[in-house]
């Protein structure tokens, strides 16, 4: 039986992280578990960052953004010499249970434990809503209300000068955030990895906005994907339209969680130490508004919702 689990964030930030950390360790405290902290992720692992603490270190986090345990990377973790290490350091404190919060990298990190027979649970925590085994990952709806806040304080001086704005967003490989950014937000045109651009088609579509006398139009764009800069330069030179580049960049990483993301991360957090057994590796969810747990493997095998839907939409309003 488990009855000591630690709880570590790692990758890059998210807003809700704390409000899961303080579920982990809630749950874990109220099913009479000794509950600890790793700080700065897999590296404070092997430095020795563990601390055991109690319903007090939670008080007022839920609110925060970021993380209070600090999130570092760890390259040398794929040597499997470092991963046996890490679980010996745990197994010498008596601590027989595993929660990650984070990524796709955060879960591999996981997998390559459970497969040492380590006991192991996922947490999904992540802007870019790139986990393929949930609906949504803590930290998403946050940065999507941050972005949406930003394009509409453009949109203003847009309109104002009767401007062109291309809004570069964030999102790595997945373009979730311009998906859904893009209709909240009635963009004129979305390019991301799933919706893919023709330049002929975006300058045809803003000369004709230009020649209408449109007061502003929006283009947004997933990162990684172009050269937005360059983007601007072409559609000034090629529509009429005077272009400014936005880059909203980590302030979308930053902010107290929005309700949803804290009512997400309350949920999976106590989905998570229910779910940690000597069993296997596993992950939590959201899926189909239930949160679910599922063996970490099949959880990493699992294809990304490319949300057919959202970009059929996005076709039939701009």
């Amino acid at each position: 039986m488990i009855k000591r689990i630690a709880v570590l964030t790692s990758g890059g930030d998210a807003p809700g992280m704390n409000a899961a950390v303080r579920a982990v360790i809630r749950a874990g405290l109220y099913a009479g578990k000794e509950m600890f902290v790793i700080y700065d992720g897999y590296r404070g692992i092997l430095e020795g960052k563990i601390k055991q603490v109690n319903k007090e270190f939670t008080q007022d986090i839920i609110t925060r953004g970021g993380t209070i345990l600090g999130s570092s990377r760890l390259p040398e973790f794929k040597d499997v010499e470092v991963q046996k290490k890490c679980v010996q350091i745990l197994r010498d404190l008596d601590i027989d249970g595993l929660i990650g919060i984070g990524g796709d990298g955060t879960y591999r990190g996981l997998k390559d434990l459970s497969k040492l027979g380590f006991p192991v649970v996922g947490i999904p925590g992540s802007i870019d809503n790139d986990v393929s085994s949930t609906d949504y990952t803590i930290g998403f709806m946050t940065a999507l209300n941050t972005i949406c806040d930003c394009v509409d304080k453009i949109k203003d001086t847009s309109s104002s000068h009767q401007r062109c704005s291309v809004i570069e967003v964030m999102g790595r490989h997945c373009g979730d955030l311009a998906i859904f950014s893009s209709i909240a937000e009635a963009a004129e045109l979305t390019i991301s990895f799933d919706h893919p651009y023709d330049e002929e088609h975006i300058f045809k579509k803003l000369r004709k906005m230009k020649v209408q006398n449109k007061s502003h139009a929006i283009v947004i764009v997933s990162e990684n994907l172009l050269d937005v800069h360059e983007l601007g330069k072409k559609i000034e030179e090629n529509t009429g339209f005077k272009t400014n580049v936005e880059i909203l960049g980590h302030l979308q990483r930053g902010g107290a969680p929005c309700a949803f993301d804290r009512i997400l991360a309350s949920r999976m957090g106590a989905c998570a130490v229910d779910s940690i057994s000597e069993e296997g590796g596993k992950v939590v969810g959201i899926i189909d508004e239930d949160v679910v747990a599922m063996d970490i493997d099949e959880a990493l095998e699992r294809p990304r919702n490319k949300h057919e839907n959202l970009l059929k939409l996005i076709n039939m309003l701009q």
